[in-house]
This record gives C-alpha cells, structure tokens and sequence, in this order.
C-alpha cells in the first residue's frame, strides 16, 4: 500500500521556491502565504478535502498518523514536499508534549519549536532532507521561503494543540 499523497499536487498556478510549494493557508499568523477563508460551517477537526478553505495544514495533521507508518515515500510534486516538511514539524513539535501535560505548559514547549527562528531550510546544511529538496536561487527567495515555513509552523503549532487538548480536562491524551 503506498503512502498518501498531496489533494495539492495539482493545483494550479502554485508560486513555489526550489520545489517547495507555498500553497495557501487558513491562518491568523503574519506571512507571504495567501490566505484562505476561515471556517464558519464546520470545525478544523471535521473539515473535508473539499471544502474551500481546506489547506495543506489540514492535510498534514488528517495524514500524520498514517503516513508515518511508511518507510518510503515517492514524492510526486512540490505540494508533496509541504506535507513531508509538516509531517516533521509535527514529529517534533509532538516530541515535547508528554502524558498529563497542562494545555498551557505544551503550548509553551510547542510554540518555542515553532516560533525558533533558527531552524533549517532546504539547502542549509542542516537541513535533514536536502537530497528531496532543491535550495532557493537567492537570498530574496531563501527569505520567502523562511517567512513561509514560519508561518506554517506557528499555525500547525496552534492546531496540533487544539488536537491534543480538544476535550475539556486541559490534560494531554495518553
């Protein structure tokens, strides 16, 4: 059984930096990202692939679980390379969220992650997939690039906390 892909692999006229693609976001945090409407006739946790202001956060956090159980993945476009990227983000940001920790001292954990500005993109050395993705030709679109991936990482912080801690108790669940 293969891997699941992208919804976004083939959208069309995506702005894309190396072959990473910055395709919109339904977010509040500051960025280059388009912005999508936010959601008024469902919730985050019931949002369909269909519906207009359905983004790759989305995709990323309704496909952890399952595409992490893969060894290989077969990357079939730039928006493929958004969902590895978050899948990551998200194995991280996880990392630093134990059993029975209060909602307000994840947050802390998760949001330092996501808000560090020194992490990694493609191309930097530290970055652990260079071999999948391309570097950005030049400091204006390594720019980009970073203000994007922060962006992306702020929101998937924030909704990936909204998972973890959607039942009232404020507890993490085991």
């Amino acid at each position: 059984m293969p891997a699941y892909h992208s919804v976004f692999l083939d959208e069309p006229n995506q702005q894309v930096i190396g072959n990473f693609a910055l395709l919109p976001l339904r977010t509040r945090t500051r960025g280059p990202a388009q912005q999508l409407p936010q959601i008024t006739d469902t919730t985050e946790l019931d949002i369909e692939p269909s519906h207009t202001s359905y983004d790759p956060l989305d995709e990323i956090l309704s496909l952890f679980r399952a595409n992490t159980f893969f060894r290989n993945f077969e990357v079939k476009g730039p928006a493929d390379r958004v969902l590895i990227y978050g899948i990551l983000f998200v194995s991280e940001a996880l990392s630093k969220i134990r059993p029975g920790m209060s909602r307000r001292d994840a947050e802390k954990s998760v949001m330092n992650v996501a808000l560090d500005t020194n992490f990694a993109i493609p191309g930097d050395a530290g970055f652990p997939l260079n071999q999948a993705f391309e570097a950005p030709k030049d400091r204006n679109e390594a720019e980009v690039l970073r203000q994007y991936i922060m962006q992306m990482r702020q929101e998937l912080a924030m909704r990936l906390l909204n998972r973890v801690y959607s039942d009232a108790s404020g507890q993490a669940s085991k």
